[in-house]
């Protein structure tokens, strides 16, 4: 027993708090406090400064706890989000009359691509006009609006942020009319096509090289796939039968050591922001008798030829001397 009529069993009850967190910590002390402090005024004692002091520790210390228990921080685990690279500004506009436009787009990044279409009122000149904008032929939701005329034409603009390959199409503006414009956006294309297949030999090795035009200080990540349209394989360069060399808008396949497994399309992908375009190239593997063929089948040809006239010549030859000996048999007999 205390002095002031407290016991330690008692104090040590007070200020025993267990860490919930949250409200239900902060009820808990509230009520163990609020319990405390009935149990400190039902007691008859004397007021003493001394008692005064330990009465306030307890409340001091749940006070402290409790606020204790409200403090959040933060997961340490926890990544802050990715920063989204700025988009570069893009402005497209085509001025419409009574026959649709097609313009293609070439995206090499990402973009904030502003598009602007603008009519050209015929003889009617109506006072407004409907139209809307449209994605790969779906009318995009909430694009359709009334157009008034103005200074003969009527206009119509929207933004479109191309943050991703699968925003990447074709977006068009269509008025009432059916008169429309169609923006293509699309990746480069490859320029150059080879439609002869690259032929190289059994147990040789072969190059097949790809180029991208653009920028010389353009830098492209260049990937190389084996398959057909539906179906492809990504290469991997291997020392004794694959190597890779890329510098920015060139790559170069090389394939070692030959058989006639390899033979069929590769393709060369020159990849972008906004998505890749592929280029196929056709490799054929032939032996090295594949090229004489035609001449041997030549030869043949000759060597029969020969022989058929020689047999020619020598059958009338043997016509020739039968011929003669049965004149001589005939003058004889006459004599």
């Amino acid at each position: 027993m205390r002095p002031d009529g407290i016991t330690n069993t008692e104090m040590s009850h007070d200020v025993t708090v267990k860490p919930d967190g949250g409200r239900a910590g902060a009820r808990s002390c509230a009520a163990a406090a609020e319990r405390s402090a009935r149990r400190s005024r039902g007691r008859r004692m004397k007021t003493m400064p001394a008692s005064w002091k330990l009465l306030l520790l307890p409340t001091l210390l749940l006070m402290t706890s409790c606020g204790r228990t409200d403090t959040k921080t933060l997961d340490p685990t926890q990544t802050p989000p990715a920063s989204v690279p700025p988009l570069a500004d893009l402005k497209r506009e085509v001025v419409l009359k009574s026959e649709n436009v097609t313009e293609n787009i070439e995206l090499r990044q990402l973009v904030r691509l502003f598009l602007e279409c603008s009519l050209t009122a015929d003889q009617n000149k109506l006072p407004n006009m409907t139209a809307f904008w449209s994605r790969d032929g779906q009318e995009i939701p909430d694009s359709r609006l009334t157009v008034a005329l103005e200074k003969e034409q009527y206009g119509i603009q929207r933004l479109f942020n191309i943050t991703s390959e699968e925003k990447v199409g074709t977006y068009s503006c269509v008025f009432e009319n059916k008169v429309r414009a169609d923006f293509v956006l699309a990746t480069p294309r490859f320029r150059e096509k080879r439609d002869k297949p690259v032929v190289s030999y059994v147990h040789d090795f072969v190059v097949l090289p790809c180029k991208m035009e653009g920028s010389e200080n353009e830098s492209l990540t260049w990937l190389w796939f084996k398959g057909n349209e539906t179906h492809k394989e990504r290469i991997s360069a291997q020392p004794d039968r694959f190597e890779i060399r890329s510098q920015n808008l060139t790559s170069r396949l090389k394939l070692i050591n030959l058989t006639f497994a390899d033979a069929g399309f590769y393709y060369c992908a020159a990849v972008y922001a906004v998505g890749s375009t592929m280029n196929p190239i056709k490799l054929k593997v032939i032996t090295f008798w594949e090229p004489l063929k035609p001449f041997i089948a030549i030869l043949i040809a000759v060597v029969l030829l020969v022989v058929v006239i020689f047999l020619c010549e020598k059958q009338q030859s043997k016509k020739k001397v039968t011929e003669g000996n049965e004149e001589n048999v005939d003058q004889n007999n006459i004599k």
